[in-house]
């Protein structure tokens, strides 16, 4: 059972390590920090509230035993000596309860003071855990950012390693297309596999189209030259036949027309 109860914890522990986010963290331990504060300024509110209620009945209570020591000037002025006797013990009294509500005014407005310190000085730590606060959730965002970026660059995120596989799986279907179409071109070429379209040739009926196709130009320069040189619709038909026919012209068509006469005068 201790065993499992570590595993258990041990678990939990990397669970919440992982979901924690220290921002979050600090955000509420300032938020708390806040709360703690509020409470010490409404704890000097009241303590002041206190400390202003009791000033009040000392006002009220000496008022009054000023009244009472008036009261008993006059009844002996007046020949009333129980009269000023009473006054006077009321006097007393009312002297020992000022007496008692100095003692606790005084001691209100220490802890007034103490408690006006306290919240001086846990405002300052507030405002300084604060600027710490920012400082450090700016300095972890930086670096989540730059761990994210070279990890995208590195190809190592889950995201990046994702593309990089799809870029290889295309890779390798284009290498193997390619070789596929290269075998099949070879093939046809030697003549291991029919062309079913009839538009493959072997390489006997490739080499005849080359030459028959020279021919052709040939015998289109040799009519080109005729026309030049003026020649004969007849010399033309002669220098195509001959050339079609794969024989060099006679000597009686390569000899020039006759050339005409001119009488002596």
């Amino acid at each position: 059972m201790k065993r499992m109860g570590m595993i258990f914890r041990a678990k939990a522990n990397k669970a919440l390590d992982r979901a924690e986010d220290p921002r979050e963290t600090l955000d509420y331990s300032y938020q708390k920090q806040l709360e703690l504060l509020q409470k010490v300024r409404r704890g000097v509110a009241d303590v002041a509230t206190s400390r202003k209620r009791l000033e009040l009945q000392l006002n009220q209570l000496q008022s009054q035993s000023g009244k009472l020591e008036d009261q008993g000037r006059k009844a002996l002025a007046l020949g009333r000596e129980d009269l000023a006797r009473e006054a006077l013990s009321r006097r007393a009294a009312l002297q020992q309860q000022v007496t008692d509500l100095e003692t606790q005014h005084a001691t209100l407005q220490g802890e007034e003071e103490k408690l006006t310190l306290a919240a001086q000085r846990l405002q300052a730590k507030v405002d300084a855990f604060r600027t710490k606060k920012e400082t450090i959730k700016a300095t972890y965002t930086a670096a989540q950012a730059q761990t994210r970026i070279g990890e995208a660059f590195s190809g190592i995120s889950e995201e990046m390693g994702d593309v990089g596989l799809a870029i290889q799986r295309a890779e390798d279907k284009t290498a193997q297309l390619q070789a596929r179409a290269g075998a099949i071109d070879e093939l046809l070429a030697s003549g291991a596999l029919d062309d079913q379209s009839g538009m493959h040739k072997d390489d006997i009926q490739a080499e005849l189209d080359r030459l028959s196709g020279g021919t052709d130009v040939e015998l289109e320069l040799q009519r080109m030259k005729a026309e030049l040189a003026g020649g004969s619709t007849a010399d033309r038909q002669a220098i195509e036949g001959g050339q079609s026919q794969g024989q060099a012209p006679s000597q009686s068509q390569q000899q020039p027309q006759d050339t005409p006469r001119f009488d002596k005068q």
